[in-house]
């Protein structure tokens, strides 16, 4: 698909194409919520990293006409699928629904998460791709906060205090083995997604992202950062919210208490 209406430094990230035979089929999940013109630039770019990745997008009847875009995309390329909501339910509930989907209608190998707005830049999907497929890792996780930094472009240092504060807080409480367990920029093997019970996952935002790396570390697949830099959204309006960081605050304690008794979400019932 002709790269039309991206940005030129976009086109840019791209470099050489995957090698031949790479042997993957990689779905990225974009949840959507008034992300018309963001959608239209980041989908092409996206697909143009290898033939084998598939777009998911998952709308909640965005007023903009988001989701007819999305419907466009899919017609014209037949690599786009777009999953429409009734009504804005939430970030955490809208990557379920695109999970669920993914496991029903797709081999997919690998499955991403990531936003709709250039603050997650498509150029890492390929490496993250490959520690997940070469290294044998079953979680990649996009990391601002890797060897102790902050790789955050155009943030207020009071959202930055906030954000490394968050991560700190929820490593030191549930023990999970990540600088950045917040970040919405994620690689999931099949098999993880396929071990955990998604119906007993019902946080959002923050808490969503921890639940789900919490679940993946507890039930013992392996997890591993990768360096990456985060810059803010281009346009559209922010998702995160007061009712969204008051309900990671006390999820990470109940993760806690999972972990002493021994138990995650998992799909068979037992205690992992």
């Amino acid at each position: 698909m002709p790269l039309e209406g991206v940005p030129d430094e976009r086109r840019a990230d791209l470099g050489a194409p995957l090698p031949d035979g790479f042997g993957v089929r990689v779905l990225v999940i974009i949840p959507t919520y008034n992300e018309r013109e963001n959608l239209t630039n980041l989908v092409p770019v996206v697909l143009g990293l290898d033939p084998s990745i598939e777009v998911l997008v998952v709308d909640d009847n965005s007023p903009d006409g988001t989701g007819d875009a999305a419907e466009r995309l899919a017609a014209s390329t037949g690599r786009v699928h777009a999953l429409h909501r009734e009504a804005k339910l939430g970030l955490g509930s809208a990557y379920v629904a695109g999970f669920r989907w993914a496991l029903a209608n797709t081999e997919a190998e690998f499955i991403f998460e990531m936003d709709a707005d250039f603050s997650h830049d498509p150029k890492y999907l390929r490496e993250m791709l490959r520690v997940a497929d070469e290294d044998n890792v079953d979680l990649v996780v996009g990391s601002r906060y890797l060897g102790g930094g902050a790789n955050v472009v155009n943030w207020p240092i009071r959202r930055l205090i906030l954000s490394y504060g968050a991560n700190l807080y929820a490593r030191i409480v549930t023990g999970l083995p990540l600088r950045d367990s917040t970040g919405g920029f994620k690689c999931f093997r099949r098999e993880v997604l396929e071990a955990i019970d998604l119906e007993q996952v019902r946080s959002d935002g923050y808490g969503f992202q921890i639940e789900m790396n919490f679940h993946s570390w507890r039930n013992g697949f392996r997890i591993r950062e990768v360096p990456i830099v985060f810059v803010d959204r281009h346009s559209g309006t922010s998702k995160m919210n007061r009712k969204i960081i008051i309900e990671a605050f006390w999820l990470v304690w109940k993760l806690r208490f999972m972990s002493l008794l021994g138990k995650t979400v998992a799909k068979d019932g037992r205690p992992r």
